[in-house]
């Protein structure tokens, strides 16, 4: 029964499996529209706008009506500091309260921190989008020719075959040829399930489930060239960059913060405005030698600290180390973006000269293939020749691909070192 419930849950889970290709510029769009954590950044922006408008509240005026109707026996006493009414109105708002002021534009800069926050995870998202993808293309393109090599080293074992039967090869040679068909199923088994994992991973990156598979279609997504010199790259990089943006956000925002703890000192002031309409049965006229039945009351309260206590230096004092650690993380910040581009560049470099090298390691496989297919029409190479030589060639496809792959993973890096990775994938008016 529990091995039937388990059949038939992964039948209705592979019922509802889609897989889905696109390209590199549909998955990135995709990634931007649904993806999780882009989501949750959003969230987070949009919580501290609304903290914005709680700190602004105290300047709003706040207009408050009830009642304090209630039985007198004797003098008329207070009900939560006021007389006794039938109808009362309160307004209440802040007129001048410095460390209020200072909360609002700290929570303004918080709200601008987490705006920039959620344009890096963006740019977090489109890159691990973009790595995932070529890490899919990859493997599908690689396990391809290891289901070529598989068909030719096939064909290779069966000639071998034939001529062990014919008494011109050793047994030796077939066992030989059956190992090496063996090592290539279990590369191309192997792939293939690098290729589902790659697949699943990028399928759960663009918000879909882990059911799902996003298969990578072939196209032109060359990473376009980083102009500039490395100079002027790594300037461009620091003035466009999420994390120092961030980071100089939080210390304008703490530096508000110690002015606030600073305004603790000054004076407050409070508009107070009231309105109550008083009964004659709570014995008012008894008790005060005039009544009146409308009262309205207007006017401000101050306030004034004369002794502020050793918590507020104590809070500047602790704010203020803050602010040395925030710039701290930013110079190490900026050192380390120097750095990372400069190694970038070196990558780039070194990539592309491989991807060269690999390229004429090729062309020579493809030609030496070639030549053997003219010999055996010509009836100086054997099937079994040629097939080797595919194998050879197809091993050279896939130095090629891996190359390929290597160059175009450090150009992109690049171009996410630069800032300008969104900028090249986004979606265009």
């Amino acid at each position: 029964m529990f091995k039937a419930a388990i059949l038939v849950v992964a039948l209705f889970s592979a019922l509802h499996a889609e897989v889905f290709s696109m390209t590199l510029r549909q998955a990135v769009q995709t990634a931007l529209k649904q993806n999780p954590d882009i989501a949750l950044a959003r969230m987070d922006e949009d919580r501290a706008r609304q903290a914005v408008r709680v700190a602004r509240d105290p300047f709003a005026p706040k207009f408050v009506v009830g009642s304090g109707l209630a039985y007198t026996n004797g003098f008329p006493m207070s009900l939560e500091g006021s007389a006794p009414s039938i109808f009362q109105a309160n307004v209440t708002q802040f007129l001048f309260n410095r460390p209020q002021s200072y909360l609002v534009a700290q929570t303004r800069e918080n709200a601008r921190t987490a705006q920039i926050g959620a344009t890096s995870k963006q740019e977090e998202v489109v890159y691990r989008t973009t790595s995932l993808y070529l890490d899919a293309e990859r493997a599908a393109r690689v396990g391809e020719l290891a289901r070529k090599d598989s068909d030719s080293l096939q064909t290779v074992l069966e000639a071998v075959q034939a001529q062990v039967r014919e008494g011109r090869a050793l047994p030796l040679i077939e066992k030989q040829a059956n190992l090496n068909l063996a090592r290539a199923r279990e590369a191309a088994s192997d792939l293939a399930a690098d290729q589902e994992t790659a697949e699943t991973a990028l399928a759960i990156a663009l918000g879909y489930t882990a059911q799902d598979r996003v298969r990578a279609t072939p196209d032109d997504h060359m990473p376009p060239a980083v102009t500039g010199a490395e100079d002027e790259v790594v300037e461009k990089a620091l003035h466009s960059s999420k994390e120092l943006r961030r980071l100089e956000s939080q210390i304008a925002a703490k530096t508000l913060e110690m002015r606030g703890e600073s305004a603790a000192r000054l004076p407050r002031i409070d508009l107070v405005a009231q309105y109550s309409m008083l009964s004659k049965i709570n014995n008012y006229e008894q008790f005060f030698q005039r009544f009146q039945r409308n009262n309205v009351e207007v006017g401000a309260s101050f306030q004034l600290p004369l002794l502020a206590g050793p918590g507020v230096s104590a809070q500047m004092a602790e704010t203020q180390i803050d602010i040395h650690h925030l710039r701290g993380e930013l110079n190490v910040a900026r050192n380390r973006i120097t750095t990372d581009i400069q190694q970038s560049f070196r990558e780039v470099k070194k990539a592309e000269t491989a991807a060269e090298v690999a390229r004429l390691d090729l062309d020579v496989a493809r030609e030496q293939v070639s030549v053997l297919l003219a010999q055996m029409q010509e009836g100086r190479a054997a099937l079994r020749q040629v097939e080797e030589a595919r194998v050879g060639e197809n091993a050279k496809w896939m130095a090629f691909y891996d190359a390929q792959y290597n160059s175009e993973r450090a150009r992109w890096n690049l171009l996410r070192l630069s800032g300008d990775l969104l900028a090249s994938l986004a979606p265009k008016p």
